[in-house]
């Protein structure tokens, strides 16, 4: 199996020079995208009624759970990054910890999937979860992730995203209780303009 998890790294890795254009794309994949999760929750926080905000908060909750997952999956079995064991090319910095699963799209894919497992966003979290995949690919093509890593990623962000919708009755009252008041307080001024939903 990790035989054929380098195969398949070194097919999708970048070459030794690879295109400015193909660089410049798959940075921005890999690296800057991942802000459209906390700016999509943010928006449908601040601008949504309370189905919309207690949807985010399934949503956060699973991606939360997803990273919690990962890291007792990081102290359990360190899986080496590429760059750990000298295999291709790396183009971006990493912390040499553990790549199985990646935390980058665990945490993309948890979001997507709750979304798309509930009424309201299932488009947004149809489109997602499919711009998960040039995501998984700039990982790839930049040396920082295998290709099994995705592969956990999808798993871990599926159970995750079914576990937190299927248990919310046990978490989601309460925290919607705590956040609307701790929402109350912080933006009272901008509620006051109009500017943001109480």
């Amino acid at each position: 199996m990790e035989s054929l998890n380098h195969t398949f790294f070194l097919w999708l890795n970048a070459p030794e020079h690879p295109s400015a254009l193909a660089l410049t794309l798959a940075t921005f994949f890999a690296e800057q995208l991942i802000w459209a999760v906390p700016l999509l929750i943010g928006i449908g926080w601040l601008r949504g009624g309370e189905p919309t905000r207690k949807t985010m908060l399934v949503a956060s909750a699973s991606g939360l759970l997803g990273l919690l997952i990962n890291q007792i999956i990081g102290l359990a079995w360190l899986h080496p990054r590429p760059f750990m064991i000298g295999l291709g090319h790396t183009l971006i910095p990493h912390v040499a910890d553990s790549s199985f699963p990646s935390d980058h799209l665990t945490l993309w894919w948890a979001v997507a999937f709750s979304l798309a497992l509930q009424r309201g966003p299932r488009i947004a979290g149809v489109t997602l979860a499919l711009l998960g995949v040039p995501i998984a690919w700039a990982r790839i093509y930049l040396g920082v992730h295998f290709p099994f890593d995705m592969l956990g990623a999808i798993a871990v962000a599926a159970i995750c995203a079914w576990l937190t919708l299927r248990e919310a009755h046990w978490y989601l009252l309460p925290s919607y209780q705590l956040s609307t008041g701790i929402h109350r307080r912080l933006f009272s001024g901008l509620i006051a303009l109009g500017w943001v939903r109480e």
